[in-house]
């Protein structure tokens, strides 16, 4: 769409673009938003030419009205189609928000309380510290709080994996904690994936039906999906896009139907808009002629959901963004919580293979921004966060896109000059401890399984036996450790791999860590304890 976009345009997009005009449209635009003018069009076209990113939907919703569903830019490099409001993205984490509304109604229904203990409704759920599996409550699963670290187990189902759910969250009592329970915030995927479990127990439907049931269908998501099985159906859907060796590239779609408590929502900008203005309204869905009121869920639920919980470390910004420093920081249930300028920010982020999103809600503004982009972009989403805030909160304008793009810079000429150092440094002349055929074999974790080294067309290969895509050559980097060079170069995952020899020589262990500290933290390689499988003697 190449046009100018007053907020005017903005708005009669919102009705025009697909046909179509959304129910929450009803009102008119005052005339104060009818004077306004905002080009936001342009803001997005640098955006994406400054990062890189082939497509952007953006919703904007205000006092209760869709002021903003549109796209810009193209579903699928090298392909003319467009996005637009009703074009698929997969929002990843912003599900979140979702799993969270569904146990808030469940509470309303009577069927679970948030501080129940979790094995009352899983009997069978089990932490790796048996005071932790008594503890752990309904309300612990979705507040990144129960001493796992970052991303712990996350390898489970990223990239996609032949794990079941139940194999998922039956693995979770061998992850060995990071911290003590309830000490500090560390986030996890793991949990939501254990409350998804929980939802699809109670209502005696699969999660993604529940989804369909509670929330989608009453709101008017009608082009929502809950896995990329149901996204075939639709052919307004977007591609994923990644990075490959600098160059943004198509890569292929990530399933995660074993993860869905956690990442399983895939949306458009219009759904979006009703969902946010849904939360905005503290679970109101509408009030019928009757003048009762249709709800997802009580206002009470909705307090809940923006109420502190696990506070969050504030970080101090690079200058360039210095006044995007929250004054308080925490996380509530299926949300971030922070101010900006203020006010009450409820938000949150999403990730998955080839798309980044982000959902804003400044209730006191009656506010709400969600921002998708079909590439691994976060700083394309920081810079449009910034910019859209500011405007609809009557702020005086800032480039937050230069700003950030001055910051990614710097980001990423500083991780470059650190592995150019790390790799001068290495000891180069240094050769593996064992013949390169002692290395090969199969190696066991307690929680991940499997993985296997040997020999193929005269390089070494190692292979995770329940991530297909998990593959890749070793190459030695110094002593006993290697690195491997992933074959799906989309994943920008590279990990060093070190093997540890008992007293006799033998291999007594294998350990992983990421190579570059911009790898996405599911990738928790450092988390792996890999042991040989001594193979059995005959005799």
């Amino acid at each position: 769409m190449n046009r100018k976009n007053a907020i005017t345009a903005a708005i009669l997009i919102a009705f025009s673009v697909c046909g179509t005009a959304l129910a929450q449209t009803s009102a008119a635009p005052s005339a104060a938003e009818q004077a306004i003018s905002y080009n936001l069009e342009a803001d997005v076209t640098r955006v994406m030419k400054t990062f890189q990113v082939p497509g952007i939907a953006i919703a904007v919703v205000k006092d209760g009205k869709v002021v903003v569903a549109q796209g810009f830019g193209v579903r699928k490099l090298g392909e003319p189609a467009r996005v637009d409001g009703q074009t698929i993205f997969e929002i990843a984490s912003n599900s979140k928000a979702f799993t969270a509304a569904a146990l808030g109604m469940l509470v309303d229904q009577g069927k679970l309380e948030w501080d129940d203990p979790v094995i009352k409704h899983l009997p069978d759920f089990r932490m790796y510290d048996a005071y932790v599996t008594a503890e752990m409550t309904v309300r612990d699963l979705l507040t990144h709080r129960s001493g796992l670290g970052l991303g712990a187990g996350d390898l489970m189902w990223w990239p996609t994996t032949t794990f079941t759910t139940d194999e998922i969250i039956h693995n979770l009592r061998y992850i060995k904690p990071a911290t003590s329970f309830r000490n500090s915030y560390a986030y996890d995927n793991l949990l939501y994936i254990v409350a998804g479990k929980i939802i699809a127990a109670k209502s005696g439907k699969t999660w993604g039906e529940t989804m369909h049931e509670w929330i989608l269908k009453p709101t008017g998501m009608a082009t929502t999906t809950t896995s990329l099985l149901e996204n075939a159906k639709f052919a307004n859907v977007s591609a994923p896009h990644s990075r490959i060796n600098g160059k943004i590239a198509v890569v292929k779609p990530m399933p995660v139907d074993n993860a869905v408590g956690a990442v399983g929502i895939n949306t458009s900008a219009e759904d979006i808009a009703r969902w946010m203005n849904v939360l905005l309204d503290n679970g109101r869905v509408a009030k019928g002629a009757d003048g009762k009121e249709v709800r997802l869920f009580s206002e009470k639920q909705s307090r809940e959901l923006w109420t502190p919980q696990t506070p969050m470390k504030i970080s101090q910004p690079r200058p360039p963004l210095a006044a995007t420093k929250p004054n308080f920081y925490a996380y509530g249930l299926g949300f971030q919580l922070r101010d900006y300028q203020g006010k009450l920010v409820a938000m949150h982020g999403g990730a998955l293979q080839g798309f980044y999103s982000r959902v804003l809600l400044v209730p006191e503004a009656k506010l709400g921004i969600a921002i998708f982009t079909n590439a691994e972009s976060g700083p394309s989403l920081s810079a449009l966060q910034y910019r859209l805030l500011d405007h609809y909160l009557n702020v005086a304008p800032t480039d937050w896109i230069g700003r950030v793009a001055e910051v990614e810079r710097e980001s990423a000429e500083k991780e470059a000059a650190r592995l150019k150092k790390e790799s001068a440094t290495r000891a180069a002349s240094s050769k593996p401890s064992l013949a390169l055929a002692a290395y090969e074999g199969d190696y066991q974790d307690q929680w991940y399984g499997l993985a296997t080294i040997k020999r193929v067309g005269g390089k070494q290969v190692l292979s995770f036996a329940k991530t297909p895509d998990l593959t890749g050559e070793l190459e030695h980097f110094q002593h006993d450790t290697f690195i491997v060079r992933w074959k799906e170069r989309n994943f920008n995952a590279d990990a060093y791999v070190t093997f540890s020899l008992d007293h006799d020589g033998s291999i007594e262990r294998m350990r992983m860590k990421p190579v570059s500290t911009e790898t996405d933290f599911s990738y928790d390689f450092q988390d792996l304890l890999f042991v040989p499988v001594k193979s059995e003697k005959k005799g």
